[in-house]
């Protein structure tokens, strides 16, 4: 059996994408949680002893250093045949989704909402660009899972697990609500939900957390937090 070790840190959506996908294949595996916010992963030790590109997560497999998320989860999914694409087209379509998805909408949200929620003093300009960006982006994705039930096929596969990372999170990190702003969305995030094992990203992700700036809603709770319907 493969020992997985996951250097994270608990606000990262692409360390969400690797524990939520090795939970969900039955796999286990040692957090070792990283200093992100004290800026570890920038000095030049932790690039010659962990990644030299700088990033966070990094997948430990039985001693050996990977990184990149979408070919992790890739890997992953041929390793459990699990949460991949069944045949060509679908593979084809997996990919496609997962090139989109980090490009476009965990690019700019995972930039967006780091510095709306976790930084003293945000560029208000920046802001609105990065929001402007994200709105274009998520009705893409609303119109796309408002058609079907899934992002490819009738299954879910390790491109929902890519693209919902970031959205799981409490929404009033990026300040959407999901259930009143994007309906298609926020079902698609319930149905996955309801896969078995599923966990939210705070539940999986253990340790110290990053000091965030804006308040937590009263009322709506955040959408992975829907009673699961039937939900890589």
């Amino acid at each position: 059996m493969t020992a997985y070790r996951l250097h994270y840190f608990p606000e990262s959506g692409n360390s969400y994408k690797l524990a939520l996908m090795l939970t969900l294949c039955g796999q286990t595996f040692e957090p070792v949680w990283t200093d992100f916010g004290g800026g570890v992963t920038r000095t030049a030790r932790w690039r010659a002893t962990v990644n030299e590109m700088g990033e966070i997560p990094v997948l430990e497999e039985d001693g050996k250093r990977l990184t990149q998320t979408a070919p992790l989860l890739l890997r992953l999914a041929g390793r459990y045949g699990r949460f991949g694409g069944r045949d060509d087209d679908e593979r084809f379509e997996v990919l496609r989704w997962l090139f989109w998805d980090n490009h476009k909408l965990t690019g700019y949200l995972a930039t967006y909402r780091y510095h709306r929620a976790f930084t003293p003093a945000p560029d208000a300009a920046v802001l609105a660009y990065l929001r402007r960006r994200i709105d274009d982006y998520l009705s893409i994705l609303e119109r796309h899972v408002g058609e079907r039930p899934f992002v490819v096929g009738d299954r879910p596969t390790v491109a929902d697990l890519s693209m919902m990372a970031y959205l799981s999170f409490p929404g009033h990190e990026a300040g959407y609500d999901l259930a009143v702003s994007h309906p298609g969305i926020h079902a698609w995030l319930s149905r996955l939900a309801g896969l078995p094992g599923w966990q939210a990203p705070y539940d999986l992700l253990p340790g110290p957390r990053l000091r965030c700036y804006v308040e937590e809603w009263a009322a709506t709770p955040p959408p992975a937090s829907a009673p699961p319907a039937d939900r890589g």
